[in-house]
């Protein structure tokens, strides 16, 4: 059975982050506020969540694009080849906030991820998502969820998206309403910054 769980973003009660971080240890999928739309995530070290997550996005496993969500970037020598000091600069002024970045990866990605080159990194300016990878220790995989009416790309009710996702996953966090843009995507394994995708981040951080 799906549960809707009201988290309070101001002060996130740690009783209730204590439940998510149960649920997603067990394989648990879960959707969770962000700074930008909601996402959907699991622990990125349970393959079997993975699968679940990438049967409902109808992608290969090993070919998703999923961002890593973190809680700060002290995670990223975890995942990331060490990068030089301009593109550090560029993530010490952009985060957190509303920015996916893709860097190179290293030899510690999960299993699952060994042959990718490159990994998509988050740390949301929120502190409902701050506090589950905190609480959980090791970042959650996030892909955003989309809406299937062309004119709304994203829902930002949580209670409409608990109606719509409750048979898929098994948690929802009311965390209030989201935002309906997706956060902007920049590619930093190259000599020079290249916009993928503008969102809400601004790209006066480059």
């Amino acid at each position: 059975m799906s549960e809707l769980i009201k988290i309070y973003s101001e002060n996130p009660n740690p009783k209730e982050i204590d439940k998510v971080v149960a649920v997603l240890k067990k394989g648990g999928l879960v959707i969770y506020p962000t700074d930008t739309v909601y996402g959907l995530g699991c622990d990125i070290t349970n393959t079997k969540a993975l699968e679940r997550i990438a049967r409902i996005k109808g992608v290969k496993l090993e070919k998703a694009n999923f961002s890593f969500i973190c809680n700060d970037l002290s995670h990223l020598s975890d995942y990331v080849r060490q990068i030089d000091t301009p593109t550090y600069k560029i993530l010490r002024r952009a985060l957190p906030g509303p920015y996916t970045f893709i860097l190179p990866g290293n030899n510690n990605l999960p299993k699952v991820f060994k042959k990718k080159k490159t990994v998509g990194i988050r740390v949301p300016d929120n502190s409902i998502a701050q506090a589950i990878v905190s609480a959980l220790g090791n970042p959650i995989i996030s892909t955003s969820i989309h809406d299937d009416d062309e004119v709304v790309e994203y829902t930002t009710d949580p209670e409409l998206i608990f109606e719509k996702w409750a048979s898929k996953v098994d948690v929802v966090i009311d965390g209030g309403y989201g935002d309906n843009h997706a956060s902007t995507v920049i590619d930093l394994t190259d000599d020079e910054p290249v916009v993928v995708r503008e969102g809400k981040g601004s790209l006066d951080i480059l």
